[in-house]
């Protein structure tokens, strides 16, 4: 068996962070990733709180993605977390979808492969199916026409992060997926953004051997191969089927490590990056080298 080495494991699975832009998508983001050693990055192009739809600068949009191509550095964008098509209020429904749209043409301007966006709630105090089926409607006349704007394959894909099941979600794990592709009808550029906190918030068995295999077999069981795009590797300061959003550094919470390196060891992750978003991941390496270590193995083990 061939050992693979740093370069190739990076190439295959690599890992990096959700960075803040700070000075700038160079200076700031770029700057910041390499400092730490990060091989991949994540970034907001706007306030992660806020509706404003900002601008970006034509040179400094270029040079990122000159830098990034020549590098072959993958980058992501997460949309703002205000983010909700399945909201019963028309202002952030109409919203929701101006900002969607923007941040997948700032993906293009950039070079990020796509926008990660929240599933998203009904936001119905009774849990009433009408009120499900009438946000599930607002995610597919919302969304579609987008979808249907991203052609050819450099366009940047819509990644679709189910919940950690907390209010009421649209998609909370894996198994409401089957619902929120087939709203979409299963759109060639919606792909998932699978956050392990969140899945394993929703009840995902991350914490038994072969759980986190199991996990990814399902989700290519719904949506097909290749449609896994993103990982967000959390782990969770709380236990399984809390419906609690808190992350953990790799680890030292109740997934655990053994769960990630079921994940690097599936075939399902061949090419998808790891982008981590845990306790001081933005200034620190070491789940990185956590994650690095752990890829390794799973190699190894082939």
């Amino acid at each position: 068996m061939r050992v693979l080495s740093p370069a190739d494991l990076a190439a295959s699975r690599p890992i990096g962070s959700h960075v803040p832009v700070g000075k700038g998508l160079v200076a700031g983001a770029l700057t910041t990733m390499r400092e730490i050693g990060h091989e991949t990055l994540q970034v907001f192009v706007g306030n992660p709180r806020g509706w404003k739809l900002s601008d970006g600068k034509p040179a400094e949009d270029k040079e990122f993605r000159r830098q990034i191509e020549a590098s072959g550095t993958r980058a992501f964008i997460h949309a703002p977390y205000l983010v909700n098509l399945g909201s019963p209020t028309p202002a952030t429904y109409e919203n929701s979808i101006a900002v969607v749209a923007h941040n997948l043409k700032r993906a293009a301007e950039i070079g990020a492969e796509g926008v990660v966006v929240h599933t998203g709630s009904f936001v119905d105090p009774s849990d009433s199916s009408e009120r499900y089926d009438a946000a599930m409607r607002q995610v597919r006349e919302g969304l579609l026409p987008i979808l249907e704007t991203l052609e050819g394959d450099d366009a940047p894909w819509l990644l679709l992060e189910p919940t950690a099941g907390q209010g009421r979600s649209l998609c909370a794990g894996v198994e409401d997926l089957t619902a929120y592709l087939g709203a979409l009808d299963l759109h060639p550029k919606a792909g998932i953004c699978l956050d392990t906190c969140h899945v394993f918030a929703a009840g995902a068995p991350l914490d038994e051997e072969g759980g986190a295999a199991a996990t990814l077999d399902r989700i290519v069981e719904i949506g097909g191969e290749g449609r896994l795009r993103l990982i967000h590797a959390n782990d969770s300061m709380d236990v399984r089927g809390a419906f609690k959003d808190r992350h953990q550094n790799i680890g030292a919470g109740h997934i655990g490590r053994d769960a990630f390196r079921e994940l690097f060891a599936h075939p399902a992750t061949e090419g998808v990056p790891f982008i981590l978003e845990t306790p001081g991941s933005r200034e620190s390496a070491d789940d990185l080298a956590t994650l690095q270590e752990l890829r390794a193995e799973a190699a190894s083990r082939g």
